[in-house]
């Protein structure tokens, strides 16, 4: 019989940071593993990964954290490989904006299927998924607020 609910039920920050770190060291060696059964290195697939939808390189540069000369390094090894191409912005040529190919969305959806294959996150029933991203949505807004 579990006692009742109280003080000594709540998890030291200590256990929450523990269990993040654990949590999101497991995803990084998914994800690492994955990329390079595709030949990819984490910085290709993490690009091929913000490549949903078309973007301008300096908006990858952003996402991935990085300098836009490192990008074009990425991205040129990404296009060597026929996964992605360079076009012009509709709205402004001067702009190239990144596009994966057929090849590219393949392979991007390849690598999504490897991360999630076996994710022990997949035995939340879909109430607690909601829960948990409410809650890691709401610490990443906090997070970004105080930086």
């Amino acid at each position: 019989m579990r006692p009742p609910s109280g003080a000594d039920d709540i998890p030291s920050l200590e256990e929450l940071v523990r269990l993040l770190f654990r949590l999101t060291g497991d995803l990084r060696q998914r994800f690492a593993d994955g990329a390079a059964q595709l030949e990819l290195s984490f910085p290709q697939a993490m690009a091929l990964r913000e490549l949903g939808d078309p973007l301008p390189m300096r908006d990858l540069a952003q996402r991935l954290c990085c300098d836009a000369s490192n990008v074009t390094g990425i991205v040129d090894r990404l296009e060597a490989r026929g996964l992605v191409e360079r076009r012009p912005a509709l709205d402004d040529r001067r702009v190239k904006h990144l596009v994966l190919t057929d090849e590219g969305h393949s392979v991007r959806q390849v690598h999504h299927d490897r991360l999630t294959e076996g994710l022990p996150l997949l035995d939340l029933t879909p109430d607690e998924r909601r829960l948990l991203v409410d809650l890691l949505r709401r610490a990443v807004g906090q997070a970004g607020e105080a930086g």
